[in-house]
């Protein structure tokens, strides 16, 4: 499984045409504490870069953004119940939602671990 990053500070993980979505260890360091994410509807399709999801922390709110073309396939209800697990597990148990990837050049575009790290550094 291969994980690409956005310069929005959205990750991707690609098991086969699904990616998994989330926020970034950046990201959630940026918010602080989060205490309530808006999930994209199952179903909904976005092209990349349209906001599918609303993370709002003590000290801010951001938009998440549709990393590449895709339709939402399924939502983390436990995210929905438990905002904080975007803090203490942001790339496992703290992901937003799944999607099928409808153009995979697109993923293939986005950042790598390194380049990730060295932009937002």
């Amino acid at each position: 499984m291969t994980i690409k990053y956005t310069p929005e500070h959205e990750w991707l993980q690609l098991d086969g045409e699904v990616a998994t979505v989330g926020i970034t260890v950046h990201a959630q360091d940026a918010l602080g504490d989060v205490v309530f994410v808006e999930l994209p509807e199952v179903g909904k399709t976005f092209a990349q870069g349209e906001v599918a999801g609303v993370v709002e922390s003590v000290k801010a709110a951001a938009d998440v953004y549709m990393p590449v073309n895709g339709t939402v396939t399924e939502v983390n209800e436990d995210l929905r119940a438990d905002p904080a697990l975007a803090n203490s597990d942001p790339l496992g148990k703290g992901w937003f939602f799944k999607i099928t990837v409808s153009d995979r050049s697109q993923f293939d575009a986005l950042m790598d671990e390194t380049a990730y790290t060295q932009f937002s550094a």
